[in-house]
C-alpha cells in the first residue's frame, strides 16, 4: 500500500508538472483556459487563475486520502496577498470546499480568484477604505476566498456554494464574485 501511495503521489506531482507549470505567469490578455484532464475518483483537483497576478495553477492537491504538500505550497503561492506578496497557508478544508463547488460545474472549470489570503496590513487598509470588508476577515487566516467562474451564472455559483453548507457564503453581483469561507455557516 505504501508503494502504491508513493507511486500515486509521485504520479500526481509529475502529472501536475507536465500538464502545466506549477505557477505560471500569464500575459495581460485573457487567460487561456486550463485544459481539463481526467481526475481519478480518489483525487481532488483545482484549476485556479489569479486575476491580479495573471498566474494560474492546475493541481491535484489530494490523493489516496492525503493532502499533497508540494501542491499545497503551489496553491498557497498563487493565493498570496497580491498587494505585498505575503504567503500564508490556506486552510485545506477551503480547498476541499472549492473542489466540491467547482465539481458541480462539470469537469472542474478554472476558478478566477479575486482574493485569497489577505495579510492583516492589507485587510486593515481595505477595511478602512472599502465597505463590506470585515475587520477580522477570515481571509487573514487563509480560510476565505472570493471567486467567479467565467461563463457561469454568478447566482448559480452562489446557490451551489450555499448548498455545500461548508461555511459562510456571500453574494457580490456588482463586484462579480462569490465569497466562500470555512467559518460558521451563514449567508449574505
Amino acid at each position: 500500500m505504501n508503494q502504491r501511495r508513493s507511486f500515486l503521489k509521485s504520479s500526481a506531482v509529475l502529472a501536475s508538472v507536465l500538464a502545466a507549470p506549477a505557477v505560471k505567469a500569464a500575459s495581460k490578455t485573457a487567460p487561456a483556459p486550463i485544459a481539463p484532464a481526467p481526475v481519478a475518483p480518489n483525487e481532488r483537483i483545482l484549476r485556479l487563475y489569479n486575476t491580479h497576478t495573471g498566474e494560474s495553477v492546475r493541481s491535484i492537491f489530494w490523493a489516496e486520502g492525503q493532502f499533497i504538500p508540494d501542491a499545497l505550497q503551489d496553491i498557497n503561492k498563487l493565493l498570496r496577498d497580491h498587494r505585498n506578496n505575503k504567503i500564508s497557508a490556506i486552510d485545506p478544508q477551503l480547498l476541499v470546499l472549492l473542489d466540491k463547488v467547482s465539481g458541480q460545474f462539470g469537469d472542474h472549470p478554472t476558478l478566477h480568484i479575486i482574493s485569497g489570503y489577505r495579510s492583516p496590513e492589507s485587510n486593515a487598509k481595505l477595511h478602512a477604505n472599502t465597505s463590506g470588508v470585515a475587520k477580522h476577515s477570515l481571509h487573514m487566516e487563509g480560510k476565505a476566498i472570493d471567486v467567479r467562474i467565467p461563463g457561469q451564472d454568478l447566482a448559480k455559483l452562489h446557490k451551489v456554494a450555499m448548498a455545500q453548507k461548508g461555511g459562510g457564503v456571500g453574494y457580490y453581483p456588482d463586484s462579480e464574485f462569490v465569497h466562500m469561507d470555512v467559518g460558521r455557516v451563514r449567508y449574505w
